[in-house]
């Protein structure tokens, strides 16, 4: 979900908002002027409002966020539009949401951390601005990160660091991480930054050094990947045949996710020549155009676009046949 905006803008200041792929993203959709879409990342509206402009007057779409900011614009979006309800939540759980019982037309997920979260120093998301270290995308809800690192031992924190960050100094930044917290506790984003960067070794990498460490304690905070592998069981149980799954990853564990899961309802998987007999597989998606980047036009005006990934698939009818989009 990482776009393109302003500078640090006051919460109730509109956002110039970029949303990532756009085109693609409305192509992959396909969308339908009387169906029913699902917005599961709404953020500041990029997305949900290209779906609603193709949208005829039976059309419905439904947005979901944790963030408080975010659900306080999809709030405005539907009070100006009858075709528009919220639910602030996780998208993991859209299953059950009584609107999306009768099917979704189209499901749309635009993973990890949005410009305006990453703009905002209070925010506590980026290690470029000095803020309190908190990460939560819902920061009513569960612990902040300063409250987590406060706590946890040094071997959490190492193999949060390696299993979400592919931190390969892991231990080395998850003991100097309680060694500083002995003395006075991590309380703001800047600490933490100037922390890992101190232990690190010095190399060529054009990326911060504390850029592995932060996606891994934010993923961990919010449980990303968690969310996610419930949230695509979740879409998929919900979307009607000819339906579309559209998503935007931004790093390699959570595309790898996208990736698998898709595979896993589109392909039968290889040959166990241990078993007695083949299991018959029946296809539940069809893949659509693999994995899609950004072009150089929009990476040019949104330099954040440069990881990002679009995966799409069709849910097929219950026979298997492909159904018509």
């Amino acid at each position: 979900m990482s776009t393109g905006g302003a500078g640090a803008t006051p919460a109730h200041q509109p956002v110039r908002h970029l949303p990532v792929m756009f085109s693609e993203v409305m192509e992959g959709l396909a969308v339908k002027a009387g169906g029913t879409y699902l917005d599961g990342t709404f953020g500041r509206g990029g997305h949900a409002r290209g779906v609603l402009a193709q949208l005829g007057p039976a059309g419905r779409l439904l947005v979901m966020d944790k963030d408080p900011e975010a659900i306080a614009e999809a709030g405005r979006l539907a009070h100006d539009d009858a075709r528009v309800a919220w639910r602030r939540g996780s998208f993991a759980d859209l299953a059950r949401w009584p609107l999306a019982d009768p099917g979704l037309d189209g499901v749309l997920l635009d993973l990890g951390v949005s410009s305006p979260q990453l703009d905002v120093a209070e925010r506590g998301f980026s290690f470029g601005k000095d803020g309190p270290l908190d990460m939560r995308m819902d920061p009513d809800s569960g612990e902040s990160a300063a409250q987590w690192l406060a706590h946890a031992s040094e071997k959490d924190i190492a193999d949060v660091l390696w299993t979400y960050g592919e931190e390969r100094q892991s231990r080395r930044i998850a003991r100097a991480i309680v060694a500083r917290r002995g003395d006075a506790p991590l309380l703001r984003t800047a600490q933490l930054a100037e922390l890992i960067a101190s232990v690190m070794p010095r190399g060529d990498s054009k990326i911060h050094p504390a850029t592995r460490s932060f996606q891994a304690i934010r993923i961990f905070i919010n449980r990303e990947l968690v969310d996610l592998e419930a949230g695509l069981d979740a879409a998929l149980e919900r979307l009607k045949p000819g339906g579309r799954l559209a998503v935007i990853s931004f790093h390699s564990l959570e595309d790898r996710i996208v990736k698998r899961f898709m595979a896993s309802h589109a392909k039968a998987p290889p040959a166990n020549r241990r078993m007695p007999v083949e299991l018959p597989f029946t296809p539940v998606l069809r893949l659509l155009d693999g994995a899609q980047k950004a072009g150089a036009a929009e990476l040019a005006a949104n330099p954040r676009a440069r990881s990002a990934v679009l995966r799409v698939a069709e849910k097929l009818a219950a026979a298997g046949g492909a159904v018509a989009a």
